[in-house]
């Protein structure tokens, strides 16, 4: 039986693909993509991090139960730990302006990404918030898993940004995420269902648009 996340994941097969076989992902795990395309990614991406908690935690309270919100609460613990690490050990190491790190011009697609993030935490639709998160999750686990077996002279910021989205840790996340897409996707009615698909079908497309923007 299709689970919903593989449904409304098949619905916007053509913007999935396009995002998780992107030639900036390929050319960041072989270490050839340029230095000024990885810049403007990482400074871009940095901004995601504040909205991104905003939906993570309103995700949370709008949880069903306890089970539901423990595994979210953990990974926002490693957002604000190893990964906020990690953007700033790069842009140390790339020379990234503290005013490109802190208040930089944003492109169309973060400031739509953006919205999108705070239109589902203010929704107070459970299955809009966790339809957002699974995608930006998923999505990352689907490009980085083919290199997580990286080659070891790969300079750290290509290194460990597919080490953060690969392995049991990160699988067991996005499968959360999944299954909490897929009871809620069950859980609805018509109408429901069709928020939940909007809001899917959003983030898959402003994934594609961001990694085309960063490719640029």
């Amino acid at each position: 039986m299709t689970r919903p996340t593989e449904h409304l994941r098949d619905a916007n097969l053509d913007d999935w693909h396009h995002a998780t076989t992107h030639a900036f992902c390929r050319e960041l795990a072989d270490g050839s993509l340029p230095l000024n395309k990885m810049r403007n990614y990482l400074v871009q991406d940095y901004q995601f991090i504040d909205n991104f908690f905003r939906l993570a935690a309103s995700t949370i309270h709008h949880a069903p139960n306890l089970p539901s919100r423990l595994p979210l609460a953990q990974f926002m613990g490693v957002l604000a730990g190893p990964e906020n690490t990690y953007f700033q050990r790069s842009f140390d190491a790339l020379d990234v302006a503290q005013e490109d790190r802190n208040s930089p011009k944003l492109k169309a697609p973060t400031r739509d990404f953006q919205n999108l993030m705070l239109k589902a935490s203010k929704s107070g639709d459970y299955g809009a918030m966790v339809a957002v998160l699974c995608v930006a999750e998923w999505s990352y686990l689907e490009w980085a898993t083919p290199f997580a077996n990286h080659k070891p002279e790969l300079p750290f910021y290509f290194a460990e940004w597919i080490d953060l989205h690969v392995g049991e840790y990160f699988e067991s996340v996005v499968e959360h995420l999944r299954t909490q897409v897929d009871t809620a996707y069950d859980d609805a009615n018509e109408a429901g269902r069709a928020i939940i698909a909007e809001y899917f079908a959003e983030a898959v497309r402003l994934e594609r648009a961001f990694f085309d923007m960063s490719y640029e």
